[in-house]
């Protein structure tokens, strides 16, 4: 064994998205477009506003796992930009899902009871913030009745 996986708590987001763009179905699966309208981040180390305009160019696999593509922006609190980058992966069971993608349920489903994962990368020039270009982070995400809401952990 290398190393045991260590992990620290570095915020928590939420994003409201606007309506989906479908693409349509295309040789890999079933590609839409989510838009970001507004978000949050908040915790000790990093906390500010996710801007409008970036989102999830979302891939939904023939097997229904959907694949996760997110670019956004964060202003910081503080007034530093940062660029962020996510791939991740989302497999509801067939039976959550009628609740899950119901806005008026989505926040009764235990998040427990589907997988939502992200690795967040974080890109930027401002150097009160430059230890993000060198970590990895991972999220735990859930779908909420306006978006999606995420706890990000650095890994150590």
């Amino acid at each position: 064994m290398v190393a045991a996986l260590k992990s620290e708590f570095l915020c928590s987001m939420a994003a409201s998205l606007d309506a989906s763009l479908p693409v349509g179905a295309g040789p890999i699966g079933n590609r839409m477009v989510a838009y970001v309208a507004s978000g949050t981040v908040e915790g000790d180390k990093l906390k500010g506003e996710i801007l409008p305009g970036g989102g999830d160019w979302a891939l939904v696999r023939q097997d229904g796992c959907l694949v996760i593509d997110v670019r956004i922006c964060i202003k910081t609190h503080d007034g530093a930009i940062i660029y962020v980058t996510y791939g991740g992966r989302m497999d509801i069971p067939a039976d959550l899902q009628p609740k899950v993608f119901n806005p008026q349920t989505a926040e009764s489903v235990d998040p427990a009871d589907y997988y939502f994962r992200t690795c967040p990368l974080f890109e930027t020039g401002d150097e009160r913030y430059a230890w993000l270009n060198r970590i990895q982070a991972v999220g735990v995400g859930r779908l909420t009745s306006t978006g999606v809401s995420y706890d990000v952990h650095q890994i150590l």
